[in-house]
């Protein structure tokens, strides 16, 4: 048991990214308001945005930049992969970012541009304004 929560300590900002995907995937199942549901939406990426970066993280690791006496091309002495970090992680989150806020505006006018329609945002009052439009 207490191996279980030495594992858990060492490791909570795990535990937190699955807590907040797990309030987003909450929300976005579970509520009927259509903003309520892009809020949730934007939690459970920015949760895995912080997963990806978390995980792209590295103890006493440098930028990779290698810089040397015989510059770029040089023949120096053997370098250790292991003392750099990945950048790859950090640069796809940042685009990751990008789309995400993209995602959320567009989002957002839609619901804008539903509510200027139907003056409302809960989805069973808009499934069945829809419904009886289609019977009509």
């Amino acid at each position: 048991m207490t191996e279980l929560f030495m594992l858990i300590a060492a490791k909570y900002n795990y535990c937190l990214y699955v807590i907040l995907m797990m309030i987003g995937l909450y929300a976005m199942i579970a509520k009927n308001n259509l903003m309520k549901k892009l809020v949730g939406m934007n939690i459970f990426q920015t949760a895995i945005i912080l997963f990806y970066v978390s995980i792209g993280f590295k103890h006493n690791a440098t930028i990779p930049i290698i810089m040397g006496d015989h510059g770029h091309g040089g023949h120096g002495a053997a370098i250790n992969a292991a003392d750099y970090m990945n950048p790859l992680p950090h640069v796809l989150m940042l685009t990751a970012i990008v789309v995400s806020v993209a995602t959320l505006g567009v989002a957002m006018a839609l619901c804008v541009k539903v509510y200027q329609r139907y003056q409302t945002l809960e989805e069973d009052e808009l499934r069945m304004r829809l419904s009886e439009k289609i019977k009509s």
